[in-house]
């Protein structure tokens, strides 16, 4: 392309560009809102800052260098027309496209740059699969209504979307709907990319799906303030084994769809503190399989949808009992503590609303969290509450002994309760006795009667003190030396359980 043929717009950025200099176009720079440089009536501006996407091609293809300088491709506030093509093609030179108006949607597919950066801009679409980055890729507050393609991208240093809006709200009523098919794919896809550095993102808006499954993070992903889904599709964001550095922050993140953290590998911490998920009548969070660090949820909203965090390994569960949805699934979860710091009996009820019925894992895994922060007595309310929730599973017959259990005992964990009964048990004896002198067998070698010893020997089935063999009761008092003998089997045939019971468990 030779130089005459330039408009004098495209010419300023011809003559800029060995020299490494910026250009920019917009009517009032030191203005940083004025609305007539607004790159959202870019496709409204005259040719006076205009270029075709063509001339930029050719300058970052083959352009003109001057000896001793760094040239580059710094242009701001300028409309671009036609197709920026530079597939597979290779950038020597970083490229700075602000505030800019493209027309037509530019496509990177399989190119080498060195940077690019597409702040403030607003573009139609960007086409940018296994894009290869050698610095940092900014589409930092963009405006971008089709989808972002970065499938594959390897960027060596950071990917910058703070601020960015992409995609366009989903109205399906509208007469200008765009096809379903075309709304269901992922408006940002980094799905197998790997970036050396962060994901930094916070403020994002996505009126779609935001996909990074199987992508490998070296940093950090940071998705603050995100607003993420609301689209056909039912997953909102999709981080699928996803590997990150350190962290994963969404806090405040706002997400219409299904958040999907399955098999994601995460050191630290998943922060979706202040979050607000929502998926009614589907899953909202979606994390089975993981092994991370520490989840929080702290002061999030009430979860709509059910959550699932089967198979999953955390060291650290934060997540107060009124987050939790009306649907759970925590089959195989395994952690380590949980926070905030709360009694057993305002955990409990969460395992009552796992969708598959009764688990003893996880009343076993709560109990051993207790244990981990020395509350000995959760625990064993904890395993107190396990049994009674198998008991509603065994046949009646079974219900009938366990309840005897429970009420005398406590299944163990509660062995002061048979100390109770039997002090009652020996008083009512010892007092009917004392008023109703049991007839001797033998009156001359029965020995001296005493009410105490004689309502133990009836009570104890395995102590003797000689009193139940030499008198007999008769009439209503034998039928209570029978009622006494009989539960006193039972206190001690349900004592011996739970000391079993609390052995084995040691």
């Amino acid at each position: 392309m030779e130089i005459t043929d330039l408009t004098p717009a495209e010419r300023r950025v011809w003559q800029a560009f060995p020299l490494g200099e910026g250009v920019d176009f917009r009517e009032s720079p030191e203005v940083r809102e004025s609305p007539e440089d607004d790159p959202g009536t870019g496709g409204s501006w005259g040719p006076e800052r205009t270029v075709r996407a063509e001339v930029l091609r050719a300058l970052l293809l083959n352009g003109p260098t001057e000896d001793g300088e760094i040239a580059g491709m710094k242009l701001t506030g300028a409309r671009i027309t036609g197709c920026l093509d530079l597939m597979y093609g290779t950038v020597e030179q970083p490229v700075r496209l602000r505030s800019c108006h493209f027309d037509e949607a530019p496509n990177l597919y399989g190119a080498q740059v060195r940077t690019l950066a597409l702040g403030d801009s607003v573009l139609p679409g960007l086409k940018a699969g296994t894009l290869r980055v050698e610095s940092a890729l900014r589409i930092t507050c963009c405006r971008i209504a089709g989808p972002v393609r970065l499938a594959g991208a390897q960027i060596t240093g950071a990917f910058f979307a703070n601020g960015a809006e992409l995609g366009t709200p989903h109205d399906p009523g509208a007469p200008d709907a765009p096809d379903p098919e075309t709304a269901a794919e992922a408006v940002l896809q980094l799905n197998h990319a790997v970036i050396g550095a962060d994901v930094w993102a916070p403020g994002l808006v996505a009126h779609g799906q935001v996909r990074m499954n199987g992508a490998t993070v070296g940093g950090q992903v940071n998705l603050d303030g995100a607003e993420v889904g609301g689209g056909p599709g039912e997953i909102a964001l999709d981080v699928e084994t996803l590997s990150v550095g350190t962290d994963l922050r969404a806090k405040r993140l706002r997400a219409r769809g299904t958040v999907n953290l399955s098999g994601a590998r995460i050191p630290r911490h998943v922060n979706l503190a202040h979050a607000r998920l929502s998926h009614p009548g589907g899953t909202a969070l979606r994390a089975s399989s993981c092994v991370v660090g520490e989840l929080w949820l702290r002061e999030a909203a009430p979860i709509q949808g059910t959550v699932n965090l089967r198979r999953s390994q955390l060291d650290l569960l934060y997540v107060s009992p009124e987050v939790w949805p009306d649907q759970v699934k925590l089959d195989g979860l395994g952690y380590r503590r949980l926070a905030p710091d709360l009694p057993a009996e305002q955990r409990l009820p969460l395992l009552e609303r796992e969708t598959t019925g009764y688990l003893p894992q996880s009343y076993e895994q709560l109990a051993a969290a207790y244990r981990t922060v020395g509350d000995e007595a959760a625990a064993r309310t904890v395993q107190l509450a396990k049994l009674r929730r198998h008991r509603r599973t065994l046949p009646a017959y079974a219900r009938i002994w366990g309840h005897l259990q429970d009420v005398t005992v406590g299944y163990g964990f509660r062995p002061m309760r048979a100390a109770g009964w039997l002090l009652v048990l020996l008083l009512t004896g010892a007092v009917a006795f004392a008023l109703h002198h049991p007839r001797p067998l033998k009156s001359d070698e029965a020995p001296h009667f005493n009410p105490v010893f004689y309502t133990l020997d009836l009570l104890l089935p395995i102590i003797g003190f000689g009193q139940e063999s030499a008198f007999a009761p008769d009439g209503r008092y034998q039928w209570l030396s029978y009622l006494l003998i009989a539960t006193g089997w039972v206190l001690v045939t349900t004592v011996a359980a739970g000391i079993t019971r609390s052995l084995s468990r040691q």
